[in-house]
């Protein structure tokens, strides 16, 4: 990341109104930091960015391989024989998007220790760094996507004008779950270990590479309290079956990550100090 010039008073504990303005006011660095970043990942790599969208989609391939022959007769509405394959890359889509989000500000203090130290900038500006970056990794697997359904002989619908807004959702609620545990990890490592192995069991727990009717009835109740169940069903609600979300649930998910990132930034803004001296 580029240094930036001093910002008077960066110590202050500012209300959260003041943090936003201060990160406008850097907006020049945080969207050059998101250039950086991406320059950074294909510098050296003679795939480029190619990686970004390769790993996501090799584990969707690999997922269709071992999976499909056992339950693409399980996918009612349909009508495709690479079935799983679009259902399973609508999910990962939506998985992906969470899952790099709550893992990179996992990690974001701690990494950023010293930048945090020696640079004045308004330090809410990291996790908007990494949301921009991660959202442009999810864009280009996006467009990959559409391009592996156009192949696979299935085109998403006018329903996919709601994936801007299901983005949102998305990132509300990764973002406020990734920044309270980016705080707590600064002092509590243990955090750093036990959330990785957290959310794979989430990601077993979420209908992505199974459909949630293959659920016993008795137990399928319990998938409502999953928020990212919410979150993909639509993903695969809009681009696999062409038809809109589901909004009584994604409503609840919706307000779950506005209040876990007004929590967040209170969390944030109360602890930028201690963090600072606990790195």
């Amino acid at each position: 990341m580029e240094n930036s010039p001093a910002m008077p008073g960066d110590k202050m504990r500012l209300p959260m109104k003041g943090m936003l303005l201060a990160a406008w006011r850097f907006r020049n660095f945080i969207f050059s930091s998101i250039r950086n970043d991406f320059r950074a990942r294909i510098a050296r790599s003679k795939l480029g960015g190619a990686w970004m969208i390769l790993h996501p989609l090799a584990q969707v391939l690999m997922y269709a391989l071992v999976l499909s022959a056992v339950l693409s007769a399980k996918l009612p509405g349909i009508d495709n024989r690479f079935a799983y394959a679009i259902y399973l890359c609508a999910g990962i889509l939506a998985w992906s998007l969470f899952s790099e989000i709550v893992s990179r500000c996992l990690t974001l203090f701690i990494d950023n220790g010293n930048l945090m130290k020696k640079v004045a900038f308004p330090k809410i500006s990291l996790p908007l760094i990494v949301t921009g970056s991660v959202l442009v990794n999810n864009a280009l697997l996006l467009v990959s996507i559409v391009f592996i359904f156009a192949l696979l002989g299935h085109y998403p619908g006018a329903d996919v004008l709601w994936l801007p807004l299901l983005f949102v959702i998305t990132i509300m609620l990764a973002l406020g779950m990734g920044l309270v545990l980016g705080v707590l990890n600064v002092f509590m490592r243990d955090i750093g270990q036990v959330v990785p192995v957290v959310l794979q069991f989430a990601f077993w727990f979420t209908p992505i590479v199974y459909s949630s009717g293959m659920i016993p009835e008795n137990y399928r109740g319990w998938l409502a309290f999953n928020p990212m169940y919410h979150v993909a069903t639509a993903y695969q609600n809009v681009l696999v079956y062409n038809r809109a979300p589901e909004w009584k649930g994604l409503l609840m998910v919706a307000v779950l990550g506005m209040v876990l990132l007004g929590f967040s930034l209170l969390l944030f803004r109360r602890a930028s100090a201690e963090m600072v001296d606990a790195l």
